[in-house]
């Protein structure tokens, strides 16, 4: 059978359920805000979520599938299946404002947007990417690793306010 798109009420009640399920890396981010859910479409009378890792080795990606498995069944969603695609490759920019603020709200640093060269976040101290603080939005910042708690983030530190804090790295 094609695949067609599901109607407009089951389409926002599985979006609706999706942005339950939470980014077990990042608590306050759910996986459609953060712009893994890609798409969810019918074929015949199987719902088809795809997902797109946010990189090809993100160890989140089997808990992210298995919780997207767990609250369609737990809504009564017999038939589906959960894609992972690769087709596209996923950027920060498919993260929604909303996201973006809450990982500031969190005391997580958001990526800055990919496509504009412009933006002040992508102004240079010396030969590092000046990252202002999201505790008290201090330029004043240091690189201190490129690595934080995951590979999707760096480990910062603010001269202001002395508080230590990761930044979402801009992919």
């Amino acid at each position: 059978m094609p695949v067609k798109e599901p109607t407009s009420t089951q389409k926002s009640e599985i979006w609706a359920w999706l942005e339950e399920v939470i980014d077990p890396e990042i608590p306050v981010l759910n996986v459609v805000e953060m712009g893994i859910v890609r798409k969810v479409e019918m074929d015949g009378d199987t719902v088809v979520v795809k997902i797109t890792p946010t990189y090809s080795g993100c160890p989140a990606m089997n808990a992210i599938e298995m919780e997207i498995h767990k609250k369609l069944k737990e809504k009564g969603v017999e038939n589906f299946r959960v894609v992972t695609d690769f087709s596209e490759t996923w950027t920060t920019d498919w993260m929604t404002e909303h996201a973006k603020k809450k990982l500031k709200d969190y005391g997580i640093a958001p990526p800055e947007k990919t496509d504009e060269s412009s933006d002040f976040l992508t102004s240079l101290k010396g030969s590092q990417k000046v990252v202002p603080c999201p505790y008290c939005d201090s330029f004043d910042t240091e690189l201190q690793s490129e690595f934080g708690s995951t590979a999707c983030k760096s480990q910062y530190y603010c001269n202001n306010c002395h508080q230590p804090f990761e930044h979402f790295k801009c992919i």
